[in-house]
């Protein structure tokens, strides 16, 4: 089997694996609402995790964050909030444990949040904003 091939083997097991939690009401990777999308934020366990999260949904807005950084927690009650109320899934991303997403995607501040649609990165926010702004990036996706 050649790496290509495995790669793509991991990805469709792990794709699998996120599917049935998402249909089994998996607590861990959020309840999903009737679009299939998760109402609570998805805490990214990795590189691999990260990559199916943004395959498995049209419209992904990541939160790229920290433990210590005071404007983060601020923002935590809205990307909840966004979470339950958008047809976005939401990922959390601690930068402080998966240094490496955080340098593929030239985070070099935190809170930085980025929107992914059909895969592919279209906007980018740094630091604190509003509500109805995120919401507002979120629908226009």
């Amino acid at each position: 089997m050649s790496d290509a091939d495995e790669l793509e083997d991991i990805r469709r097991r792990k794709r699998e694996r996120l599917e049935a939690k998402l249909r089994d009401g998996d607590a861990a990777a959020g309840a999903a609402d009737e679009s299939g999308v998760p109402d609570e934020p998805i805490r990214v366990e990795g590189s691999d995790h990260f990559a199916d999260v943004i395959e498995s949904y049209d419209v992904v807005l990541a939160d790229f964050y920290a433990d210590w950084c005071g404007p983060c927690q601020m923002l935590e009650p809205t990307v909840e909030t966004l979470a339950a109320k958008t047809d976005a899934a939401v990922a959390k991303v601690d930068v402080d444990a998966h240094q490496t997403l955080a340098s593929q995607y030239r985070v070099q501040g935190v809170p930085t949040m980025l929107l992914f649609s059909g895969g592919d990165p279209t906007e980018r926010v740094v630091g604190v904003r509003d509500e109805a702004t995120l919401a507002a990036l979120i629908r226009d996706a």
